[in-house]
């Protein structure tokens, strides 16, 4: 009985060393928890491949960016959402659409407090590629201070919409400065 269960347990792991038939898992550079987005930041990562250097890291850099853009746009998309739903202001809509439009156009021309937080070039000599990878970080608390800002200077929202953008991205300056305090201790 005892040999049975050990060949049993051999030929399991036997099996376990085989090939998937998805391929050979690959892990590529800034993979994993360092590099995912948290309470306290947005992370993003791209890839580049081109035979030309330059053109490969410009393609690392807009893959990585517009990943960042769309992490934020979708995060402010919902705490847009849950400002509706949370208060009974017939005029929420117009306040959401406002918020969502400041955040597409702060996206749209610069991204607060953006730091690559790592770059990696490699060079393919039998098949003359280069591959780069490249990441991002955008602390959420700066990019809701921006954001502020340019909200101020915006003259298409009102006194009252402002006021209500202001007390939105105050509470999510808020949980984010809480998160960072909780995971300093």
């Amino acid at each position: 009985m005892k040999r049975l269960v050990l060949a049993l347990a051999a030929l399991a792991l036997l099996a376990g060393c085989g090939s998937s038939p998805y391929g050979t898992r690959v892990k590529e550079p800034f993979s994993g928890n360092a590099y995912e987005s948290n309470n306290r930041f947005f992370r993003a990562t791209g890839k580049g491949e081109s035979s030309s250097e330059n053109i490969a890291r410009g393609k690392a850099d807009i893959e990585a960016k517009t990943y960042l853009a769309g992490q934020v746009n979708t995060t402010m998309k919902q705490v847009a959402d849950n400002y509706m739903g949370q208060t009974e202001n017939e005029r929420g809509a117009d306040v959401a659409e406002k918020f969502q439009s400041l955040a597409r156009q702060v996206m749209d021309t610069d991204m607060a407090d953006l730091r690559k937080v790592g770059e990696k070039k490699y060079y393919n000599e039998k098949e003359k590629r280069y591959t780069v990878f490249i990441a991002y970080e955008i602390k959420k608390n700066a990019m809701f201070r921006f954001m502020k800002k340019q909200a101020k200077l915006d003259n298409s929202i009102n006194e009252s919409q402002q006021a209500l953008i202001q007390k939105i991205l105050d509470e999510q300056e808020r949980l984010a400065d809480e998160e960072d305090k909780e995971e300093k201790k």
